[in-house]
C-alpha cells in the first residue's frame, strides 16, 4: 500500500506538471480531450478481438464473455476509483467496521452451498464463510447482509461495490483475475466439472456420449470447458447453455439434454434436491477440469484483502490445531505458544499478544472458532450429508493440499 500511495502521488504530480506544460504551449483542451474515447475505443476494440478468438462452439459463451467484459469495463473505472480510495485511506475493511455489517455476495439456491431455509435464513458452506468474514472483522458471525447476486452480474456487483466480497462458488482463473477487477483468495473447495446423467440413459463414461446434447450455465467456464471435453474426446456435443440451474433442470426433466455438466460439487447438491429422488440421476466418474473454488475481493485494497483471507485460513488452521467450536474455550489456556498466539492469547516470556498487521482484532481466530467452526466442522454440517468426501479438501497432513502459511 505504501508503494501504491506513492506512486499514485507521483502520477498525481505528473499530472500537474503536464497540465501546466499544456497551459504554458497553449496547446488546445479540446483537442487532447477527443483524445479520451479514442484509447477508450482501443480498450473496447481489444474486447471484440477477445471474443472474436472464441470457438464457434463457444459463441454463446462468447457473448456471455461479452457481457462479462462489459461489466469489467465498467468495473475497470469503479476499481479505480476504488484504488485511489484505498490510497487516501478508504478501505473496505474501515467501511464494513463503520458500517457494522459486512456485505456477502452469494446465492439462494444451491444446495450444500448456499440457499434459504423456512427460516428465511442462508445456510451452506459459502454462506458460513461469509459468516466466517463476519467474526473475524466485526466479531459476530450475524452481521452479514447476504446479497443473492445472479451469475452474470457477480462481478458487477463486487466491482460497483455492492457487496464487500463475492463468496459464490466461483471459479478462480487468470482471466477473472485479471480482467474482472478481482483478487482470488484462498480456494475454499477445490472442484473439478463433471458430468450428471439420467440413470437409466445407459451412459456409464463421459466417453460413451456421443451426439448428445450438454446442458450447461451461461457465463460459467463449464462452456468452454465441455467444449473442450468433446474435441479432446473426439465427440460430438451440442452445448447448450442456459441462464440457471432452474433452467437447466426444466430442459433436463423435459428430455432437451442427455447431459447436465458442472462442477461436481454443484451437480451433487443440484442431485440432491432433484424432484425425481436423487437416485434418478447419476453422477458420471470422470472430472475433466480443475475448478478452484473460494472468496474474491476488488482489486487494489490490500488490507481487506488479509483481513478476508486470514479468516478463511483461521477455520484451516483450527482443524489442524484440533480446535473446534465445542472446545475452543479449552484452549484459551494452552501451555501451546503457537495455539496461544493463532487465539489472542498472551505467549511466551515477555506475555505479548501477536498484531501482525492484518486489519484484525487479536482474537479474530477464537471468534471465528466459537461462533462457525473450524474447516472440517462447516465442511461436514454442509457437504458431508451430501454425500461429498474431503478429498484434496483433506488437510496436508491427511493426504489432502488444504495447507495454509504459519501464524506468526
Amino acid at each position: 500500500m505504501i508503494r501504491r500511495g506513492t506512486a499514485r502521488r507521483w502520477q498525481i504530480a505528473a499530472g500537474a506538471l503536464t497540465a501546466l506544460a499544456l497551459v504554458t504551449s497553449a496547446c488546445t483542451g479540446d483537442d487532447d480531450g477527443a483524445d479520451d474515447p479514442t484509447e477508450a475505443d482501443g480498450g473496447d476494440d481489444g474486447d471484440t478481438a477477445a471474443t472474436g478468438g472464441d470457438t464457434a462452439t463457444a459463441d454463446t459463451g462468447g457473448t456471455a464473455d461479452t457481457g462479462g467484459d462489459t461489466g469489467a469495463d465498467t468495473g475497470d473505472t469503479g476499481a479505480t476509483d476504488d484504488t485511489v480510495d484505498v490510497t487516501q485511506g478508504g478501505s473496505t475493511l474501515d467501511a464494513v467496521m463503520e458500517a457494522g455489517e459486512f456485505r456477502c455476495g452469494t446465492r439462494n439456491e444451491l444446495p450444500g452451498f448456499a440457499v434459504v431455509d423456512s427460516a428465511g435464513d442462508h445456510v451452506g458452506f459459502d454462506a458460513d464463510f461469509c459468516r466466517v468474514v463476519a467474526a473475524a472483522v466485526l466479531g459476530d458471525a450475524n452481521a452479514v447482509n447476504f446479497v443473492d447476486v445472479e451469475t452474470a452480474d457477480r462481478f458487477t456487483a463486487l466491482q460497483s461495490g455492492e457487496i464487500d466480497a463475492l463468496i459464490r462458488n466461483t471459479t478462480w482463473t487468470a482471466t477473472r483475475d485479471g480482467v474482472e477487477g478481482a483478487t482470488f483468495l484462498h480456494t475454499t473447495f477445490f472442484d473439478g466439472q463433471g458430468m450428471m446423467v439420467a440413470s437409466d440413459s445407459g451412459f456409464a463414461s463421459v466417453s460413451d456420449m456421443d451426439g448428445v446434447i450438454v446442458c450447461v450455465a451461461q457465463g460459467t467456464t463449464t462452456e468452454g470447458n465441455a467444449a473442450a471435453e468433446a474435441a479432446r474426446l473426439g465427440l460430438d456435443w451440442e452445448v447448450r447453455a442456459f441462464e440457471s440451474p432452474d433452467l437447466i433442470q426444466e430442459a433436463f426433466e423435459a428430455g432437451q439434454c442427455d447431459g447436465w455438466s458442472s462442477d461436481v460439487s454443484q451437480l451433487t447438491g443440484l442431485r440432491s434436491a432433484y424432484p425425481g429422488g436423487a437416485d434418478a440421476l447419476t453422477i458420471l466418474p470422470e472430472v475433466f477440469s480443475k475448478e478452484p473454488l473460494g472468496p474474491a475481493v476488488r482489486d487494489g485494497d490490500s488490507q481487506w484483502a488479509q483481513a478476508v483471507e486470514w479468516a478463511v485460513l483461521a477455520t484451516i488452521q483450527a482443524e489442524e490445531f484440533g480446535i473446534s467450536s465445542e472446545n475452543v474455550d479449552d484452549f484459551l489456556e494452552s501451555e501451546d505458544d503457537a495455539i496461544r498466539r493463532f487465539l489472542g492469547q498472551p505467549f511466551g516470556e515477555d506475555q505479548t499478544v501477536l498484531d501482525p498487521g492484518i486489519g484484525l482484532p487479536a482474537d479474530f481466530a477464537y471468534q471465528v472458532i466459537s461462533q462457525v467452526g473450524n474447516y472440517a466442522e462447516i465442511f461436514e454440517r454442509h457437504l458431508t450429508p451430501l454425500g461429498l468426501e474431503r478429498g484434496v479438501n483433506a488437510l496436508w497432513t491427511d493426504g489432502g493440499i488444504q495447507y495454509v502459511p504459519p501464524y506468526r
